[in-house]
């Protein structure tokens, strides 16, 4: 499963479950995630590959400099989610 950096990803297990997240970098059975506020740029998530669901949705690079701006940019997608 190939991922990209700021793809946006729906987490489909664990304490997240049904949140949207940016992948932030990725290796080989690993994936990288935050949020920018439960899970900010600093500490991200590493999940299994299994337990995201990918979206053609992304993130711009720039948005990924910060958190407030990475909140910021889900919000958008949040919003259309529902």
């Amino acid at each position: 499963m190939e991922f990209e950096k700021g793809q946006v990803v729906l987490s489909k297990a664990g304490r997240d479950k049904g949140r949207l997240l940016a992948v932030v970098r990725f290796e080989k059975n690993k994936v990288f995630l935050c949020d920018g506020k439960e899970r900010p740029l600093e500490r991200a998530k590493a999940k299994n590959p299994r337990h995201v669901e990918k979206t053609a949705l992304f993130v711009d690079r720039s948005s990924m400099e910060t958190n407030r701006k990475l909140r910021k940019a889900l919000k958008q997608f949040t919003d259309l989610k529902g």
